[in-house]
């Protein structure tokens, strides 16, 4: 077995063994791979056809965001004639995957009971799965692709280990800060081993990128406080391929005003305080119907929480496939979430044309532009969002004109032609660099 690639990496057992008091026998070298300096492409570099490894570390495809942005990148990149090529853990045959957990995980074990006197059980299972996707990449040849982009911290620390062989540029889009998230959410402690463990990762994974191109601004901070150079930054805003639609042609002899929120049925997407919200409101949407588009594990509390409140303006309508025809049918769109990056059924409801109502998270704000596409609230306040509920009910004016300038905004920047280009201009002056 060979013990470099089963155990932790050294620069992962050196925060460990910090962690732990120990003395540490390794150093720490750095390997980043930052080229800021500019070039200008030349004719032949600008129409090169890249092959493109783009890797994650969660299943594809899947529901969510990231499932949606990896797709939407590998279309639009084939589209101009690249190849692309997606490898996710799912894609491991089953039997492979059984046998080399169960070689692992007793030697994981042994390992950080040896050296620490016990082990925990997240990092064990985390250290397995990184295991077992080494494993599976070892036989895939990197030495044929142009590009490799990482769309995770996990999948940045294992290609740039593989990568220190190749010596390809290496990108890296993280869809959300992780060690942070999950502080906030008490999935992890403050001052435990597993940050300790994690926030070595994210500091190695932006060591290992040639470049680090994020989804908005709102990154670059935390980035810089884990060790990344802001010139080494580049925002691409998520573009979309959405179908034109015409609100138009939404039923006349409707009488109903359509509220849509289209998510994950998840705790960090803010449900509840817009079920709370709707209840403070029930004077004002007599002629309102309100449609929960999405399915999760908090449904059946959502619904013992709409009945509760006697919500009978809510319908749940589950997972679908004919988002763009349900928002076709919307006039306000709220997604009232209290965690997030930069969420596509917010661009999906801009290019329908509709007025929207989110919070101050992550990079939303660079999408909604408060009064003018839209309204923004803070997160976790039912009072402030049935604020702005009410007065999009009652205001179609100003309803009708933030859609209006939604729509223009993502016609204009988030298109996945434009997504695309900078992405592809990224690669370009990279790949000569290298």
């Amino acid at each position: 077995m060979n013990n470099e690639i089963t155990f932790p990496y050294p620069y992962v057992i050196e925060a460990l063994d910090q962690y732990y008091g120990l003395k540490s026998h390794s150093s720490k070298k750095s390997v980043s791979k930052e080229q800021s300096k500019k070039r200008v492409l030349s004719k032949k570099a600008s129409k090169k056809k890249f092959s493109i490894l783009i890797a994650t570390f969660w299943s594809f495809p899947h529901v969510g965001g990231l499932s949606n942005y990896i797709a939407a990148l590998s279309k639009g990149l084939k589209n101009q004639g690249h190849k692309v090529d997606i490898i996710s853990p799912n894609q491991f045959s089953t039997s492979k995957v059984k046998q080399f957990r169960e070689i692992v995980t007793p030697n994981l074990k042994h390992f950080f009971t040896n050296r620490y006197g016990s082990y925990n059980d997240r990092i064990l299972n985390h250290k397995r799965l990184i295991y077992v996707y080494e494993k599976m990449l070892e036989t895939i040849d990197l030495e044929k692709y142009d590009i490799l982009h990482a769309q995770d911290l996990f999948t940045a620390n294992i290609l740039g280990r593989f990568n220190e062989f190749y010596n390809k540029p290496l990108f890296y889009t993280p869809h959300g800060m992780f060690t942070s998230n999950r502080l906030r959410f008490n999935i992890i402690k403050e001052g435990s081993v597993e940050e300790a463990y994690f926030t070595e990762l994210e500091s190695k994974a932006i060591q290992y990128a040639s470049h680090i191109i994020v989804l908005s601004d709102s990154f670059r901070a935390p980035l810089i406080k884990l060790g990344a150079k802001n010139r080494n930054i580049t925002t691409v805003i998520t573009g979309i391929d959405y179908p034109v639609n015409r609100r138009e042609e939404k039923e006349t002899n409707s009488q109903k005003l359509v509220i849509t929120c289209v998510a994950r049925l998840g705790p960090r997407k803010g449900h509840n305080h817009l079920f709370e919200a709707l209840s403070r409101l029930k004077k004002y949407t007599s002629n309102v119907e309100v449609l929960i588009v999405g399915d999760g594990q908090m449904r059946e509390k959502l619904e013992k929480q709409k009945k509760a409140l006697d919500l009978s303006m809510v319908k749940f309508l589950g997972s679908r496939d004919d988002v763009p025809s349900i928002l076709n049918k919307t006039d306000i769109f709220v997604l009232p979430t209290i965690n997030d990056s930069l969420p596509l059924s917010i661009i999906e409801a801009m290019h329908s044309g509709i007025a929207v109502i989110s919070t101050n998270c992550g990079g939303i704000p660079e999408l909604i532009k408060h009064n003018k596409t839209g309204i923004i609230v803070e997160p976790g306040s039912p009072e402030q969002l049935a604020h702005a509920l009410k007065f999009l009910i009652n205001h179609k004016e100003a309803r009708d004109k933030m859609g209006t300038n939604a729509k223009v905004y993502a016609k204009n920047h988030l298109t996945i032609d434009s997504m695309i280009g900078k992405i592809k201009h990224l690669y370009t002056d990279f790949w000569e660099m290298n």
